[in-house]
């Protein structure tokens, strides 16, 4: 297993960018992206099997699609620290011509990224698409996907939902970023979705928990237990149970952070509870 201090470190640094990128434009999404930041960091750093470089195609590796765009912060982060780009882009989030868009785009041929995102409900259909494509190409490596709990809301999801099933692509670990808020408010407020887990296993899906969404150590253990449910004819669900604003106190527990950047004086204080550990852009 990793080294889980040098993961942590890194989760520290993520969340120092994910607030100051929000911060220097005073736009984006940060709440999502902070309860996020120990998933993609586990992600890239040690459970996807990662070639050198980057192709679109992404044959003979682990490939991740992004389907909740708007938590673009953490994934823009992670991906200049794991060497998709240089860490110093990260000053161009959300400006005008920039590679960093508020919402991943792909016209600008930014490393890391396969599809644009953000219209949300349509990610688990192309990691699907994706999935069957390495299946006809002999290609044994998986696909990880990323669906926040109020995206579930739309319909399409349950249409790829049973299409999985149905064609058996059991290729897939859709994890699904279960922090129980979205824009408007609660998931439950807003449009309840009753029990997660009898959905996507009365659509015949295979459905694990991650009940310490926010623990490295936790993360790694639970997706190499999906990892080990793939290829036995069913698609895999992961149930990613995360704090939204987790890491900076005042975010934490509340959907009034998923879209809003902090002041000058809230960055200071959000910075100060997450020290830096391996250094800022």
């Amino acid at each position: 297993m990793a080294d889980i201090k040098q993961l942590e470190d890194l989760v520290v640094q993520v969340r120092r960018d994910i607030l100051r990128m929000v911060h220097k434009v005073n736009s984006g999404h940060p709440g999502g992206s902070l309860g996020c930041a120990e998933f993609f960091v586990a992600l890239y750093n040690e459970i996807m099997d990662r070639k050198d470089g980057f192709d679109m195609d992404g044959k003979e590796e682990d490939i991740f699609f992004l389907s909740n765009g708007h938590i673009s912060p953490v994934y823009y982060s992670v991906l200049s620290r794991s060497g998709y780009f240089p860490v110093d882009e990260l000053n161009t989030f959300r400006l005008i011509n920039s590679r960093l868009q508020g919402h991943p785009t792909t016209h600008e041929g930014l490393p890391g990224v396969r599809i644009a995102s953000g219209s949300l409900g349509q990610g688990m259909s192309v990691a699907l698409g994706a999935a069957q494509t390495k299946k006809l190409n002999n290609d044994a490596h998986l696909v990880y996907s990323l669906h926040g709990d109020g995206e579930l809301q739309e319909g399409q999801n349950w249409e790829a939902i049973m299409y999985a099933a149905g064609n058996k692509v059991d290729n897939i670990i859709a994890t699904i970023d279960l922090n129980g808020q979205q824009i408007d408010g609660a998931t439950d407020d807003v449009l309840p979705m009753g029990d997660l887990r009898s959905k996507f296993e009365a659509f015949g899906w295979d459905v694990l928990d991650i009940e310490e969404g926010n623990n490295i150590e936790a993360i790694l253990i639970g997706m190499a237990k999906a990892k080990s449910m793939t290829g036995k004819g069913k698609p895999i669900c992961v149930l990613l149970h995360t704090v939204m604003g987790n890491g900076v106190d005042f975010m934490m527990h509340t959907h009034a952070w998923h879209g809003k950047a902090p002041n000058d004086e809230q960055l200071a204080i959000g910075l100060a509870q997450n020290i830096e550990t391996i250094g800022d852009y």
